[in-house]
């Protein structure tokens, strides 16, 4: 089989491993010994209640399920590795303040040496929005006014903007930051993809199914239409360890053949509930990283020239 060169991430199980420092440490550090290029980290403030809500809310994550806060766990995570990127997979990025997000990304950035690719969505809990004091109307206009300012903060030595969302009166965020930092985007929707074929730097597929495989046509047609290159917008889909390589080799065949870029292994139990598998529990951090010992092994085997070393 023949093809592009793919890289190979892994999704941090945040539901599954504590705020422990060790078993952090632990998974973060054999991901990089494995050679995997990329440690992507979900985004939830609150656990919310589900019942009887209106409009009721799409997805599965309730009032019980734990979520590490992406960015600061991510600071601790570029202190413990020293080659793997990090990446937020993805940040509601609408309930969070602009220029507050945009310096805690330039410190982590600098702190890891330049390893922060940073991955935004609008998110879909409204209540969360609501406890932020955040409006959730809007927020898709939000998120791309956004991007645009937090270009404009870490590139300029001062910045006066005047947005719909947004007013920054001739100031500055000092240090800038020394490399510059990718907007990932994220969703399952063909507005996000389109958005992210327009503005972004890549976009996270993290649903699988027939839908994400049209929708990577539609994210380079969008790149093209906005007078871009698609190579300019990779696309990394998403895979649940849980259904197995046979499944793994399908998708990745699939995958090569639509033009993705990545491939990122998800041992997550609670993810993989998520968009509705049933999936053998992993119940410790050694289980969770012989899982992903299990995916590089299986990727190791796959011909060289369909699949890149990293």
């Amino acid at each position: 089989m023949t093809g592009p060169a793919l890289h190979r991430s892994v999704v941090f199980p945040s539901q599954e491993l504590p705020v422990e420092p060790g078993a952090v440490r632990a998974f973060a550090q054999a991901a990089e010994d494995l050679g995997y290029s990329r440690v992507i980290v979900y985004d939830h403030v609150l656990g919310v209640v589900q019942d009887d809500r209106n409009p009721p809310l799409a997805a599965p994550y309730d009032e019980t399920v734990p979520f590490h806060e992406p960015l600061t766990l991510l600071a601790f995570l570029a202190a413990v590795t020293t080659r793997i990127e990090l990446a937020t997979g993805v940040v509601v990025a609408p309930q969070r303040q602009t220029a507050l997000l945009a310096k805690q990304a330039a410190e982590l950035d600098g702190l890891s040496g330049g390893r922060l690719a940073l991955g935004l969505g609008i998110g879909w809990n409204h209540v969360e929005f609501e406890a932020l004091g955040i409006e959730f109307s809007g927020r898709a206009e939000r998120l791309e006014e956004q991007v645009a300012l937090l270009r404009r903060l870490w590139s300029e030595p001062v910045v006066d903007f005047t947005g719909t969302f947004h007013r920054v009166d001739r100031a500055a965020l000092v240090p800038l930051p020394a490399n510059r930092i990718p907007i990932l985007l994220g969703g399952r929707t063909r507005a996000a993809v389109r958005r992210a074929g327009r503005i972004a730097d890549g976009f996270l597929f993290a649903f699988g199914g027939d839908e994400t495989f049209d929708q990577v046509g539609e994210l380079a047609d969008a790149a093209r239409a906005a007078g871009r290159d698609p190579a300019d917008v990779p696309a990394e889909l998403f895979l649940s360890y849980g259904v197995g390589p046979d499944a793994w080799t399908v998708d990745r065949d699939r995958w090569i053949a639509a033009g993705g870029a990545r491939l990122a292994v998800r041992t997550s139990m609670a993810s993989a509930a998520a968009i509705g598998l049933q999936v053998r529990p992993l119940e410790t951090v050694d289980d969770h990283i012989a899982a992903i010992a299990d995916f590089a092994e299986w990727w190791a085997a796959t011909p060289t020239a369909a699949i890149g070393a990293s």
